[in-house]
């Protein structure tokens, strides 16, 4: 296959992943409905850098290592699971937090605060989000390696240039969400409750997909 055509390919198959719905995407949504633009940029920029250390752990082999240790997937499971219910929980509670903080009478005239983190924090939860993913390392072992070898460019090069493109994907894809929450965040602010409510919502959709990932680990065949 030509390179070019080949690199097509790879843009067309990793936009495909991070369109769909999953761990990333709520996480950034979550944390823009919750606490503005800093907050859904730094959870944005967290699941970009966690992408790049997948490429560094693709490209040191320790991804398919990783992959091929005894019961090392389902540990990943359990792990990512686990991890991201709590994000879930967390995002829940600061709902509930924010819902109460202001009465219901001057609820409409007054936007309701909800529990933020440090930015610190942020990022680095988002980095840890993307790398607890299953889903990231069954991608990076099955389909990222057949793009590896170029007649155009050495390994390390070539997989610079793949792993941009992830990055790139990841930018337009989740930057576009986190527009999207930051102009509903807007719309409902006259509500006061409203961004919070949405927050809420983003925290159930993180503790379901938690949930689906450990009935994934549970119901694995051995």
């Amino acid at each position: 296959m030509d390179a070019s055509h080949s690199l097509w390919l790879f843009f067309l198959l990793t936009l495909g992943i991070i369109v769909l719905p999953g761990m990333d995407m709520a996480y950034i949504a979550g944390h823009a409905l919750q606490s503005g633009a800093r907050a859904g940029l730094l959870a944005l920029g967290g699941i970009v850098a966690g992408g790049v250390v997948h490429v560094l752990l693709n490209l040191s082999g320790l991804s398919a290592l990783l992959m091929l240790l005894p019961g090392a997937f389902e540990v990943l499971l359990w792990a990512g699971a686990l991890y991201l219910g709590w994000i879930g929980l967390q995002m829940l509670r600061g709902a509930w937090q924010g819902w109460r903080a202001v009465p219901a009478p001057l609820a409409a005239a007054t936007p309701a605060p909800v529990a933020t983190q440090s930015p610190g924090r942020i990022f680095l939860s988002g980095m840890a989000n993307c790398l607890l993913n299953p889903k990231a390392y069954a991608f990076m072992l099955a389909v990222f390696p057949g793009f590896l070898r170029s007649s155009e460019r050495g390994l390390a090069a070539q997989g610079l240039l793949l792993g941009s493109i992830i990055a790139c994907n990841q930018i337009a894809v989740y930057g576009t969400v986190l527009l999207a929450c930051l102009g509903s965040r807007r719309w409902q602010r006259e509500g006061g409750r409203g961004a919070v409510l949405l927050s809420g919502v983003m925290g159930l959709c993180l503790v379901g997909l938690a949930m689906g990932t450990l009935y994934s680990a549970v119901t694995r065949p051995a």
